[in-house]
């Protein structure tokens, strides 16, 4: 049976399968366990006033090996559940930094920053559209409005990041390149912010990472659209859109080296892996780099032709283990803290069984962001859909809401574009 003890009676051998506080605000690593050591008891004392434990008949107290795990309590872990989980523990830890707040304040709200910069997003997305058409018939671009634009959205995103954040999750799979390019630079201009960028750089920046893809129309359509994996010969030539897109710009004379950084950069990895020219460390430089991040954390959270979106939540977690070897650890951390642990637009289902999709990011306690209700814990729609501050509810018994996991967008029929297409009016 379950019972609630004080931590100063907690001793070696019990086994903790509740905390008075939720787990990932604590060190520990797993969501039950048998206490080992004095530094355990003193680490539960640290955290918690109180804690459940589990005791057999007769107040026995059961203890239980490591390779026992009672009923109801956790499952034995294998060792990737072990790596995971651990892995899960030492991103929410980051998260919840001190340094993870940026140097910017927001000083509107999401809500007044959707109206101020409405316009401005539908702008940018025609505005790429005409660029990449103009690249492909072979045109001179004039980028005197791409850059207006780009000033626009670093101005916004400097006021509150989470209105364009909410914008880019409006995704259709006819205009991927170019949807993705506003994607891209909506994400390099957050993570610039997270950074503490000045304006300036924070405008070279976004520019870089619009115009990023801009070569890929020189790539056959049949190649881009192809629903299966490409040869060796056909990702040669998707890898020349690099080359292509840097030369096109280079054409231009409009652009700013740094900004040229993001173009040729963003498929070099840390380790050297990448391409074109396999760079490896500082040789990329931090806008390459950043171009790379979110380059690759949009197109893995985004549906493509031969494979369906993954949950950003799983595709930071799996950036977090590739750090040092794909990408920077220094960058990859500060962007996990740009976004948090729940990125706007993830579907989350709450410890009171509600569903609902993040609206946006709560920079003062980050495990407990805006989450637009979409069904309630029977699964009935909510009609109206509201935009709930969770760090606000508390559930019947009186607990707070919290986010009990994430939900894989294959997994629901719930389609984050189209529920934040009603929080934007768009």
């Amino acid at each position: 049976m379950k019972v609630v003890v004080d931590v100063e009676q907690l001793k070696i051998g019990m086994y903790v399968c509740e905390l008075d506080r939720p787990w990932r605000e604590t060190p520990f690593l797993f969501q039950g366990f048998e206490i080992r050591d004095q530094d355990q008891i003193a680490s539960l004392r640290q955290y918690c006033r109180s804690v459940t434990i589990l005791k057999g008949e007769g107040d026995r107290q059961i203890g239980f090996s490591h390779r026992q795990v009672p009923a109801g309590a956790q499952p034995a872990w294998s060792p990737a559940q072990h790596r995971s989980l651990r892995v899960e523990q030492e991103v929410y830890k980051i998260n919840n930094h001190p340094n993870a707040h940026s140097v910017y304040q927001d000083v509107t709200s999401m809500a007044e920053e959707v109206d101020t910069v409405r316009d401005t997003f539908i702008e940018t997305r025609l505005l790429i559209q005409e660029i990449l058409h103009d690249a492909k018939l072979g045109r001179s671009l004039s980028l005197s409005s791409t850059k207006k634009v780009v000033h626009n959205m670093a101005e916004s995103v400097i006021r509150n990041p989470d209105a364009l954040m909410c914008f880019a999750q409006l995704k259709r799979k006819d205009e991927y390149t170019a949807l993705h390019s506003l994607r891209v630079c909506i994400l390099a201009l957050a993570f610039g912010r997270q950074l503490g960028l000045p304006r300036d750089q924070l405008e070279v920046l976004g520019l870089g990472a619009l115009l990023h893809d801009v070569g890929k129309v020189k790539v056959p359509e049949a190649i881009l659209a192809k629903p299966d994996a490409l040869t060796p010969q056909e990702y040669d030539i998707m890898k020349q859109h690099v080359a292509w897109g840097a030369e096109i710009l280079y054409q231009t004379r409009q652009v700013p080296g740094a900004a040229l950084d993001v173009v040729t950069g963003h498929h070099e990895r840390h380790d050297g892996s990448g391409y074109l020219r396999g760079l490896r460390g500082d040789q990329i430089g931090d806008f390459g780099m950043i171009g790379a991040i979110v380059d690759h954390y949009d197109a893995i959270t985004s549906d493509r032709a031969y494979r369906g979106a993954v949950s950003a939540h799983s595709v930071l977690m799996k950036m977090y283990e590739w750090r040092n070897t794909l990408f920077s650890a220094p960058l990859v951390e500060k962007f996990i803290q740009c976004l948090g642990v729940y990125p706007i637009g993830s579907i989350v289902e709450l410890n009171t069984g509600d569903i609902g999709v993040v609206a946006a990011i709560n920079r003062q306690q980050r495990l407990k962001p805006h989450v637009m209700m979409v069904f309630d814990a029977e699964r009935h729609p909510y009609q109206d859909m509201p935009i709930t501050n969770i760090i606000n509810c508390r559930t019947a018994d009186d607990r707070p809401w919290e986010i009990e996991r994430v939900l894989e967008p294959d997994s629901i029929d719930i389609d984050p574009a189209q529920i934040l297409r009603m929080a934007v009016a768009l």
